[in-house]
């Protein structure tokens, strides 16, 4: 026997068949969005920067170096001003640290650029390169962190009240 009325999201259907379950997309939909929009625009400003600043064969690839730094940079400087100095709505995480970060900077790039070195014959540009981006993307996080938080405790310390 059916009942009169339509089984809720959660609500067992009879006669032994599964629950129905809210779609995964409903909840996750947003984020989903937003990370795409990021992602489209980080990936835009980065092949950009690359037509602007092309590669020379052989050669260090300047613009996927910098492109890193300067990514990594820009995180750590994000991430003090959403974790610690203040509550950001939901979305602007995955739009910005996820999508426009995500997709501004390249690390897969750098991992075929280093193969590309390889392969045409210049492994010291390659390990010089290998290196360099390592040790550059770190410490660029690194100061980004340590100075976003000295200047945020100076700009909080300067707001309070005497």
């Amino acid at each position: 026997m059916t009942s009169p009325r339509p089984e809720t999201v959660d609500e067992p259907a009879e006669h032994g068949a599964p629950a129905r379950r809210a779609p995964v997309w409903r909840g996750q939909g947003p984020a989903v969005a937003v990370v795409a929009v990021g992602g489209a625009a980080g990936a835009s400003a980065r092949y950009g920067a690359a037509l602007l600043w092309p590669a020379r064969t052989g050669g260090f690839p300047w613009t996927t170096f910098w492109v890193n730094v300067v990514g990594c940079c820009v995180i750590g400087v994000f991430m003090v001003l959403v974790t610690e100095v203040w509550a950001p709505h939901p979305l602007v995480r995955p739009f910005f640290g996820t999508g426009v970060l995500g997709g501004f900077t390249t690390f897969s790039t750098y991992a075929v650029d280093i193969q590309r070195l390889l392969d045409e014959g210049h492994p010291r540009t390659a390990l010089a390169y290998l290196a360099a981006t390592l040790v550059a993307a770190l410490a660029a996080v690194w100061a980004a962190v340590a100075l976003t938080r000295r200047v945020s405790a100076r700009w909080s310390a300067g707001r309070e009240p005497s």
